[in-house]
Formats: C-alpha cells, structure tokens, sequence
C-alpha cells in the first residue's frame, strides 16, 4: 500500500463546454445532471473519483456569465470561489481556435489565482484533427498551462491520459472522504436534480430555469422501495400549465424518466410522486433561494 495522496480540482470553462459530461465520465456514475441548456450546474458540485492511492475531489462549477437574477450571481459567486485554494483547475474549452470572452476571463482569474491549470480541449470527435492544433496554439500563447490534453468527455477518449496529468496535482496526505464514496451530496439531493434533468430536457426555453425542486418525501420503506415525493416551483401559472401537459401527459413523462434514473442511481425501486406549485419570482427572493438550498456558506 503506498502512501495516499489526494487533490481537489476545479473544472471551469463556458456554459454548455461539457464540465457535467467530463465530471460523471471521470466518475462513471451520473453525478452531475447533464443538459445541453446553459445554467445547468447551479451549485459547486463535487465528484470523488479514486484512482489507485490518489484521490481526486472534483468541484464542478457553474458555467461563466454574466448574471441576471439573484440567482445568477449567486452562481458567479460560486465560481470566483472555487478557483481558489484547490491544488489544480482544469479549464475546459470548445475546439475552437479563438478566445472568447469568458475563456479570457477564466484565464485571467487563473493568473490571480496562481493555481496550476491544465487546458482540456473537448468535444474533439466533432471536428478534424488538424484544427486541435491551432486551437492548441492559441491557448498556448495566452498562459502557461501545465499541460494541454485534447479530449472527448462523450466517446471517453483521451481520458486516462487527462488523469495521469491530474495526478501530478496530487498532494500527500489523508483522502477527505471514504474510498467508495462518489459524491458529497445528499441522495435527496441528486435525486431532486436528475428530476430537475428531465424539466430541462423536455421543456422549452426560458420555463425550467423558473423551476425549483423541493423533496417533501424520501422514504425507505421495509420491502425496499424507496418513496419519494418531490414538489416541483415555477413562477408562473401558464407555466404550470405546460409542466402538466395536456391530461397530465408531460408530467407523467418527466416523473418516468426521473424515475428511472433515480431507480439506477439508487440501485432500488423508486414510487415516485410529483406536484406543481406557483411560486412568483423564487430566483429573485433571497428567503426562497436559501429555501432551495443555494445558500452561500
């Protein structure tokens, strides 16, 4: 047995860049909820992945931008911190040779921060691999990156290679948490997100960022079954409306495939019960956001 080493490891970069994708293909469980909408990530979740001795505590960041709501600068806020006091930050791009706006600011908090940064280039299987060169060269020329790793978090390629630089982040010292253990979440908590997955995978627009979910109900019962009830908030009538679904329709659907997802990440069978309820601007009241749990600590 050699001695343990661990790292705690910030992912960053722009909305939609694939950090969840990244972060649950590191894990091989669903950790974070994964959607192609922005704004997906609201709090700073965190992933273990172990792997021999090491450790590694990934925090997985919300998506850069600029906020409009309460809750978007809650979630800014979040970012800011987790750059700092981690022992590495993986900055995770788009192939594409140029720098936009929130890779430059990401970057330049990289620079305040001093933390050593790799550069992850994703999504690699969509395009040709002479362009990963002038992407690579770009970024190259704007900082000093410990390494630079072309990967695709979707197919898993170049993945074992992102690890073995991840472990040069690696500090001697105790594993801040049990060896089996995935994620420092609360199984109510997850669960309430992957049924927050579902709002965002089968409803349009501007409608699930306006939805909170609340578990009311997380109940094992003595033949196994785990009863969950959860309470789903929206900020207005006509969007409850359409949450519902024509004779209940859409709503029947979304509590299907949360509960499937939950039945697999919880290794039961789930009875899952869901509601709507309105609940006028909650993104906008500091009491309700505390109420969700975006509470800053």
């Amino acid at each position: 047995m050699g001695q343990t080493k661990s790292a705690m490891i910030t992912i960053c970069g722009r909305p939609n860049v694939g950090k969840s994708t990244l972060t649950n293909a590191l894990v091989g469980e669903k950790v974070a909820i994964v959607s192609n909408k922005p704004q997906t990530t609201r709090n700073r979740i965190t992933a273990i992945v172990s792997r021999g001795d090491t450790q590694f505590v990934l925090l997985d960041t919300p998506g850069f931008h600029k906020p409009k709501t309460r809750l978007g600068d809650y979630m800014v806020n979040v970012v800011r911190e987790s750059v700092a006091d981690v022992d590495g930050v993986l900055l995770l791009v788009d192939p594409v040779a140029s720098i936009g706006p929130q890779e430059a600011a990401l970057i330049e908090r990289l620079r305040q921060s001093g933390a050593p940064a790799l550069l992850v280039i994703n999504k690699i299987d969509t395009v040709d691999r002479t362009r990963l060169l002038e992407v690579m060269a770009v970024y190259a020329e704007v900082y000093d990156f410990a390494a630079i790793l072309p990967i695709s978090a979707k197919t898993g390629e170049g993945l074992d290679e992102l690890m073995t630089e991840m472990e040069k982040f690696s500090v001697e010292g105790p594993h801040f948490f049990p060896d089996d253990m995935i994620t420092d979440q609360p199984e109510r908590q997850i669960c309430a997100e992957l049924l927050r997955e579902k709002l965002l995978i089968c409803l349009d627009k501007e409608i699930p960022h306006g939805t909170a979910i609340e578990l009311t109900r997380f109940h094992e019962r003595e033949d196994g079954v785990i009863e969950i009830e959860a309470t789903i908030f929206c900020e207005k009538d006509s969007h409850k409306g359409i949450i519902i679904g024509k004779k209940g329709a859409m709503l029947k659907k979304i509590g299907e495939l949360a509960r499937q997802d939950m039945e697999q990440f919880l290794d039961a069978k789930v009875f899952l019960q869901t509601w709507v309820k309105v609940k006028e601007n909650w993104r906008d009241s500091m009491a309700l956001l505390r109420n969700f749990g975006f509470q800053n600590e």
